[in-house]
C-alpha cells in the first residue's frame, strides 16, 4: 500500500518545493518507487528544479482535471535527472515521476476563475498510485487552507509542516496543525527552514515541539548555497555532504519510519 506524504506551509516562499524534490530524490535513490504531484495550480514551479521545461510538457495536472487526459499521462519520468545531477555516474535504484502543474497563464486564470473538481483531483492521486505502482506519494501542497489542501491533509498517512522561525509562520502553524487534528491526520512532523545559522537549534526546537506538541524532524540553516542555486538543481546530489543534505537525509528516514511503523 503506497503512502501519501502531504507537504505543506500556511504561507508562501518556505521552500517547500525544494524541500520535496530533495526528500522525493532522497527516497528514489534509496530504491522507491516515488510521486511528485504540485497541486499549487495557482502558482506552480517545482519542475524548474528538475530541469523539466515547461514548453516540454505536453500535458499538465489541468488537463488532467478539465478531463482532457487520464492522470498518468500527466506523469513524467524525471528519475534521468538524478543521474544527471550526479554528473551521470550515479545509479539509482528506484523510479521518481513529476506531475506538474502548467504554468500557462490562461490555464491558471481559469483555475482561479472556475476552480475545479476536488473529487476528481482525490481520483487523480489514487490513480497514480496504481497506474505506476508508487511506494510513496508527495504532495506539493497550496500555501494557506482551501477545499484542495484540506483534501491532500486529510488523505495523508503522514503531514510534513514547513514553517519558518517567523511570528507570521508561527501563528499561521498553529492554524494548520490543529486542522490536521481535527481531520485525524495519522502523522504530524515539522520542519524548520531558513533558520540563521547564529540561531541555537537545540533551544529553537524544544521552544517549537513545546509549542505545537509536534516532533520537529529538522531544522535546516539558511544557506548561502542554497540560495545560490537557486533552484536549478537538487541540492541533496549537488552538495551530498552538506549539512542540509545530511538534514534532509534523516528527515527522510524518519517518514519512512513513520510509515512503515503506522
Amino acid at each position: 500500500m503506497a503512502q501519501i506524504i502531504a507537504v505543506h506551509s500556511f504561507r508562501g516562499g518556505t521552500g517547500k518545493s525544494n524541500l520535496i524534490a530533495n526528500i522525493a530524490s532522497t527516497m528514489a535513490l534509496q530504491g522507491h518507487r516515488v510521486g511528485i504531484i504540485d497541486t499549487d495550480i495557482q502558482s506552480p514551479g517545482i519542475h524548474v528544479i528538475f530541469g523539466l521545461n515547461e514548453n516540454k510538457m505536453e500535458r499538465a495536472l489541468n488537463d488532467y482535471l478539465w478531463g482532457r487526459c487520464n492522470i498518468k499521462d500527466t506523469a513524467y519520468d524525471v528519475t534521468d535527472a538524478l543521474i544527471a545531477e550526479q554528473g551521470n555516474t550515479g545509479t539509482v535504484k528506484g523510479s521518481l515521476y513529476l506531475v506538474p502543474s502548467s504554468i500557462k497563464a490562461g490555464e491558471i486564470a481559469r483555475v482561479l476563475r472556475e476552480g475545479y473538481d476536488v473529487v476528481r483531483l482525490n481520483d487523480g492521486f489514487q490513480e497514480l498510485i496504481r497506474t505506476l505502482k508508487l511506494d510513496y506519494l508527495l504532495i506539493d501542497t497550496h500555501p494557506g487552507l482551501n477545499e484542495e489542501t484540506l483534501l491532500s491533509i486529510g488523505i495523508s498517512n503522514v503531514l510534513v509542516i514547513l514553517l519558518r522561525p517567523d511570528h507570521q509562520d508561527f501563528q499561521g502553524t498553529a492554524v494548520t496543525v490543529d486542522v490536521a487534528r481535527k481531520l485525524k491526520v495519522p502523522k504530524m512532523l515539522l520542519v524548520i527552514n531558513k533558520a540563521l545559522p547564529t540561531l541555537n537549534f537545540p533551544d529553537l526546537q524544544q521552544q517549537v515541539e513545546k509549542i505545537y506538541n509536534v516532533s520537529v524532524a529538522g531544522i535546516l540553516p539558511l544557506s548561502e548555497e542554497m540560495v545560490q542555486l537557486a533552484s536549478k538543481g537538487l541540492f541533496c546530489l549537488r552538495y551530498s555532504g552538506h549539512p542540509i543534505s545530511q538534514t534532509i537525509k534523516g528527515m527522510t528516514d524518519q517518514i519512512v519510519g513513520l510509515v512503515v511503523t503506522h
